[in-house]
């Protein structure tokens, strides 16, 4: 966890150091105005059950309060004034609490202005994706902190990327993309500055009352 949060922080320099923060005029001005919003959840609030993960133990969801299933669903997502000369967006989904990347989509297509609910399924045509921290397979997997753990609610930021590239991540199955490679490249794109624009949004969830 030490070294993801480390490669966080890089990734965020690159940003602010390298990328973003060093265009001008126009550039700028686009950079600033990208946005992103969601109809499946509020900025800053409780995410809902439909994004939530179903892990069963005892025959009930251990991800939700009373034992309801979640739906496991990625949430609709939608962005504004990306900048001229995008070329790909990225998105991803990271719990800060615990340092844990729930979701990684890479090379959306430079025309797509979001991404409809459940894009994130196993198979996904709308980009490639990353393995998760789940370790399962190349899709969305939910929240679902331990309950009775502090701290009780844990924060989940989703954020858009614009490139003006498009990013090659290792394919093979000794070496497959994850959320370290993935990171590792958005690092090296920012210090490029590959990286029009970025924009997030964010929504807390607990599994204890």
């Amino acid at each position: 966890m030490k070294i993801r949060i480390v490669t966080l922080m890089f990734l965020m320099m690159s940003l602010s150091l390298c990328g973003v923060a060093q265009r001008r005029g126009k550039s700028a001005a686009a950079a600033s105005s990208f946005q992103v919003s969601s109809t499946t959840f509020v900025d800053g609030a409780t995410l809902p059950l439909s994004m939530i993960n179903n892990i069963i133990v005892n025959g009930s969801n251990s991800c939700s309060l009373d034992g309801s299933p979640g739906g496991n669903e990625s949430p609709e997502l939608s962005w504004t004034t990306a900048p001229a000369g995008t070329a790909s967006f990225v998105v991803t989904t990271y719990d800060t609490t615990a340092a844990f990347t729930h979701w990684g989509m890479y090379n959306i297509s430079p025309a797509a202005t979001g991404l409809p609910e459940n894009a994130g399924v196993a198979g996904s045509t709308y980009g490639e994706q990353i393995f998760n921290d789940f370790l399962v397979g190349r899709e969305y997997d939910g929240p679902c902190p331990p309950a009775g753990y502090k701290p009780y609610a844990h924060h989940y930021i989703f954020t858009v990327y614009a490139l003006d590239i498009v990013l090659h991540l290792p394919q093979s199955p000794n070496f497959p993309a994850n959320a370290e490679t993935l990171y590792q490249a958005l690092i090296k794109a920012g210090k490029e500055h590959h990286i029009l624009a970025n924009a997030s949004i964010s929504g807390f969830y607990s599994t204890t009352p």
